[in-house]
């Protein structure tokens, strides 16, 4: 390729370039993310409830000892407890915000700084490996538990994921879990930009969102949990001391659920983008 061609290809299809660069960044990061020791913990978070679920399936096959409606309300209670408030939010935290502070512990981020590529490319890309990674993990998770809890039913299981509700309730599920991890993953991300240590601020976003519903109406839309729990098909109302101190909130439409936090994702995505311009690294002390 002589020079004329090139600055034709540079200037007329930048977008190619970029894709190919975003592809590599994806990619490498893909592998670090599935590949290593460090997502063991990730697979715990995820699968945990699968274990547990699958015991309770063996011990009541055919349905002994338990029905569709109670089991109902407890992959519900699994979900919105564990996963929302637990699983996802910790494995967000893990994966996120080891995409650039783990490459500042292995001291490795300055080669992705001296290549030829716009750095807001660099952020999308490992946003992009982060949200593979922790949408592929909990929705496997997700599925699976969902799957153990009514295939011990039997016909009356198939007849409520077929021919019931079952269905919806799974594409709820799993619409829910990949809002999560996008809007945990853009915080963390940004997070892990902003501050050299975000466990201190992750501790406190953990408060906030396990504590919210005790929050003013008003302050309680803040939370990202807030629009998911409107989100999920059965809902879990408060019990013991919680019930008490609960300010009942108008709730909120789908239609306004989904895109508020996608925007909210992609504002914080763009202040990391922001942030990263102006970076500057540091292995001292790291």
């Amino acid at each position: 390729m002589n020079l004329r061609s090139a600055h034709k290809f540079f200037t007329e299809a930048p977008w190619r370039l970029w894709t190919r660069q975003l592809t590599a960044v994806v990619r490498t990061d893909l592998k670090k993310n599935f590949f290593t020791r460090r997502g063991t913990w990730i697979y715990m978070l995820a699968f945990a409830p699968v274990v547990i679920i699958a015991a309770h399936s063996i011990d009541s096959w055919g349905g002994r000892h338990c029905n569709l409606h109670e089991d109902t309300q407890i992959l519900a209670f699994i979900f919105q407890i564990f996963y929302l408030r637990l699983g996802i939010f910790f494995g967000c935290l893990g994966i996120f915000t080891w995409l650039f502070r783990g490459e500042i512990v292995e001291k490795s981020l300055h080669y992705y700084f001296l290549a030829p590529m716009r750095r807001e490319l660099l952020v999308v890309g490992k946003f992009i490996a982060g949200a593979i990674t922790a949408i592929f993990f909990f929705g496997l998770g997700v599925l699976s538990s969902f799957t153990l809890m009514y295939v011990h039913f039997g016909p009356a299981g198939r007849a409520f994921v077929f021919d019931g509700p079952g269905l919806g309730h799974l594409a709820a599920y799993l619409g829910v879990t990949v809002l999560a991890c996008l809007g945990y993953g853009s915080i963390f991300l940004a997070l892990s930009l902003l501050l050299k240590n975000p466990m201190i601020t992750a501790a406190i976003v953990l408060i906030w969102e396990t504590f919210h519903a005790v929050l003013p109406s008003v302050l309680q839309k803040f939370s990202v949990t807030f629009y998911l729990k409107y989100l999920c098909p059965v809902s879990i109302p408060p019990d013991g001391v919680m019930a008490l101190f609960t300010v009942a909130s108008d709730p909120v439409s789908p239609w306004i659920a989904v895109p508020g936090l996608l925007t909210l994702s992609l504002a914080v995505l763009v202040l990391a983008c922001i942030k990263v311009r102006r970076l500057e690294i540091s292995y001292v002390a790291e």
